[in-house]
């Protein structure tokens, strides 16, 4: 593949067409952003904070030609398109204001005459980011890994490849220095190449459990860092005391965000058996009523997915749990004419043994188990290979202890899962390795160094 042509999913038109970079130009770039490296690595820290507000500051600026370009990309109603720049953006303040604090040398007593810990920059990190939350995906990971005093290259998906080039053009207008930042057009095959060039000094790669695999297995080869933000399917467990509006509320919002094309969408609702029923009916009247459509109309609820493949696996996932017992119990009403669009539906008895039960269903499709009891939900909601997040919703504060139970990055008692820049994000198992956001983000891609003075 020398060239991609990126499509707007909601009518299948055309947007652009781009070319991919040769080789020379890759080398071009990776010794620019070397050079840059060593230079941004000296620049204090108080500098980066305020090249990172600066950062804010032009996100804001150029807020609405990021979110249609987001739109219409892939797919995200413009409303949430809006929500994910200003998310960005109260990223970059948050860490403006603590990096610098976070980032200093922590003194240790010791048999020496001073003796402290400090995170050293690694150099050139790569991020290999996804198409489904194409600005907050990169700006979680880019944001703390600048602040360290690394620098990055970006490999984006190659359907937001328009929005790629926008960031690039904000950080400039930022006036962030030259090289700090840069967006590189690979394939799969040129991306794994890279991974290996001694240059590259660590990978954050958010993706596929596949991706993962395959970018690990090479970073680990080298001998480098990474960062591996994978998949999931996120039980939420309602158990019989909950608060039954807000949790069904709660419930629709996970799972049908973005379409339901999001790592940490409760994918498996987990109900005792005991209000059951009473969930189910407020799901099916709400799935029923859900306004899909044009993602540019503010009003619209459930845009398309972003390719034509991801409808034809989900409607597989769909169509083989049917054929094992599940049921429809509700969908809503899709638009005519061209497009990715795949049905919001509810499917209830969702078993073990399913697709939508065992695998990550990436769109706009709601699976309900019912359980007899806790102790059968639990058991249900760690049935997983997936270990990214659990949202377990009882008015009895006593539940958080149910999160023993569970190996998940993220446990949430009586909210949804998300994620926060105050906190570190991942998970475990198939859901991926190391940590984003927080200090863990910070210090991600640096050597942890000892420093010992007589």
């Amino acid at each position: 593949m020398t060239s991609f042509t990126t499509t707007n999913p909601a009518n299948g038109s055309t947007l652009a067409s781009w070319t991919l970079h040769t080789p020379a130009q890759v080398d071009h770039i990776l010794d620019r952003a070397c050079a840059s490296a060593v230079l941004w690595s000296r620049t204090p820290i108080a500098e980066r904070c305020a090249g990172i507000r600066a950062l804010a500051a032009a996100l804001r600026t150029h807020a609405g030609e990021l979110s249609a370009s987001i739109t219409a990309e892939m797919g995200k109603p413009i409303a949430e398109s809006r929500a994910e720049v200003e998310k960005c953006v109260a990223t970059c303040e948050w860490y403006a204001v603590h990096a610098e604090s976070m980032l200093q040398p922590v003194a240790v007593d010791s048999d020496a005459t001073s003796s402290w810990i400090e995170h050293q920059p690694l150099g050139v990190i790569l991020l290999v980011m996804p198409w489904n939350f194409p600005l907050w995906q990169v700006v979680r990971q880019m944001v703390p890994t600048l602040l360290a005093g690394n620098v990055c290259v970006l490999k984006h998906a190659p359907n937001v490849w328009g929005t790629a080039e926008q960031i690039t053009a904000v950080l400039a207008d930022a006036l962030l220095p030259e090289g700090v930042f840069t967006n590189v057009r690979l394939d799969v095959p040129a991306t794994l190449d890279l991974v290996d060039d001694p240059r590259i000094a660590g990978v954050a790669l958010t993706g596929s459990e596949a991706a993962g695999r395959a970018v690990g297995a090479r970073a680990g080869a080298a001998l480098k860092p990474a960062v591996l933000e994978l998949g999931g399917s996120d039980p939420f467990v309602i158990l019989a005391d909950a608060d039954l509006p807000l949790a069904t509320s709660t419930a629709l919002r996970s799972r049908f965000l973005n379409a339901g094309q999001s790592c940490i969408a409760a994918k498996r609702i987990i109900v005792v058996q005991e209000v059951a029923d009473l969930v189910v009916a407020t799901l099916q009247a709400a799935i029923a009523s859900m306004r899909v459509g044009d993602p540019a109309n503010p009003d619209t609820e459930i845009g398309p997915l972003a390719r034509r493949d991801l409808v034809e696996m989900v409607e597989r996932q769909v169509a083989d749990s049917i054929g094992a017992g599940a049921v429809v119990a509700a969908g809503a009403t899709l638009p005519d004419g061209p497009g990715f669009w795949c049905q919001p539906r509810l499917l209830v008895g969702a078993q073990p043994g399913m697709a939508v039960f065992d695998e990550e269903v990436f769109g706009p499709v709601m699976s309900v188990t019912v359980a007899r009891d806790t102790h059968h939900a639990m058991e249900f909601a760690r049935t997983t290979r997936f270990g990214l997040g659990a949202s377990i919703w009882s008015q009895d504060q006593a539940a958080v202890e149910l999160r023993h139970a569970l190996h998940t990055g993220t446990i949430m008692l009586n909210g949804m899962v998300k994620s926060d820049v105050r906190f570190p994000f991942g998970g475990t198992r198939a859901s991926g390795l190391g940590r984003e956001l927080g200090l863990a983000g910070l210090t991600a891609f640096t050597n942890e160094r000892t420093v010992w003075v007589r």
